[in-house]
């Protein structure tokens, strides 16, 4: 295989498995909100207190393939977006302070949840319009531009998307990691979150295509579609069965299967329509590409530490696998 195309869908999975995995923990910051009492944000706090800070690790991984083997769109994406990439990550610190400090913290607690939810909502809002920025294309001359230059109806549409996205996979986790009243609840809220969530994938389609020349040439032209028709109806069907699933008495595993495996579907129709660009209308992922000296170098690396940071992750969740029974001891 090709070592540019190599290094392009290992950062594909690196990005797939951040979204995935550091999504539902992002998101229950999100939910807080719709959650008052002290003993349930207690709970969700320790559903997640084993992973939270691992599965932060793909975004290391992802940001490390990116500035090692497209050097060339590391700059341009950097150069452009530092804005929202300093506020997303001042945002992800104050949630791990806040994290760290609420379980030690008395008086204080209550500022501490405001700051996990501020520090959740404000992180995974950054992340929703960094990837409608990069979708509609950063300018090649960033120097001209202003701070705000990243902000666009698109982009502010995506950060929206990506909240919503991530609550609804946090509701999933919490069916998967509670009980009684609470998990109730979260089917219940979960259920109004895929709806949405349908109706946003379904606007961002239409304007991908309607907006970008080369999307609609790629899904539209000769039978493209329906060749690519596995995709869409494989999302619709996913959102189906987890509407469904998400009822009176919910299955307790099977939702967040589901909302993964909708996320993978949105994630697959994304590369679908930029490939092969990792800058839309500028670099491809062959130009882009450090020269093969480097990526070779770089290859020894990368598979001892990808199977290593797998086999960790794989095992961390598999050891603190079942409910949140309790909201003192946690597992």
């Amino acid at each position: 295989m090709d070592l540019a195309l190599f290094y392009y869908l290992l950062l594909g999975f690196a990005v797939l498995m951040y979204v995935v995995l550091d999504g539902f923990d992002l998101g229950l910051g999100i939910l807080y909100p719709w959650f008052r009492s002290e003993n349930e944000r207690d709970h969700m706090m320790r559903s997640i207190s084993h992973v939270w800070d691992g599965n932060e690790t793909w975004l290391v991984f992802g940001g490390v393939v990116l500035f090692a083997a497209f050097p060339a769109a590391y700059a341009g994406v950097l150069s452009t977006l530092y804005t929202p990439i300093i506020i997303m990550l001042i945002g992800l610190i104050f949630r791990g302070v806040a994290f760290e400090y609420r379980f030690k913290s008395n008086r204080s607690k209550p500022w501490w949840d405001k700051s996990f939810w501020l520090g959740s909502t404000v992180a995974t809002f950054c992340q929703g319009a960094i990837l409608g920025s990069v979708v509609q294309g950063v300018d090649a001359a960033p120097a001209e531009l202003s701070a705000l230059a990243w902000l666009s109806p698109f982009s502010i549409f995506t950060g929206f998307a990506l909240m919503v996205a991530y609550a609804l996979l946090a509701c999933c986790y919490l069916v998967l990691k509670s009980r009684g009243q609470m998990l109730a609840r979260a089917a219940h809220l979960g259920r109004r979150l895929v709806i949405m969530i349908m109706a946003i994938l379904l606007v961002l389609s239409l304007w991908m295509v309607l907006a970008n020349e080369e999307v609609s040439a790629r899904w539209f032209d000769g039978l493209n579609l329906l060749w690519l028709s596995p995709l869409p109806l494989l999302s619709a069907l996913l959102g189906v069965l987890l509407y469904r699933d998400l009822d009176g008495k919910p299955h307790e595993t099977r939702p967040f299967w589901l909302a993964c495996g909708l996320f993978v579907m949105g994630f697959a129709g994304l590369v679908v329509s930029l490939f092969p660009y990792l800058i839309p209308h500028q670099l491809t992922f062959a130009q882009a590409s450090a020269p093969d000296t480097s990526l070779k170098f770089l290859l020894p690396g990368v598979l001892i530490f990808l199977p290593l940071i797998c086999a960790y992750t794989l095992w961390g969740y598999r050891i603190f696998s079942g409910k949140v029974e309790d909201f003192e001891e946690g597992y």
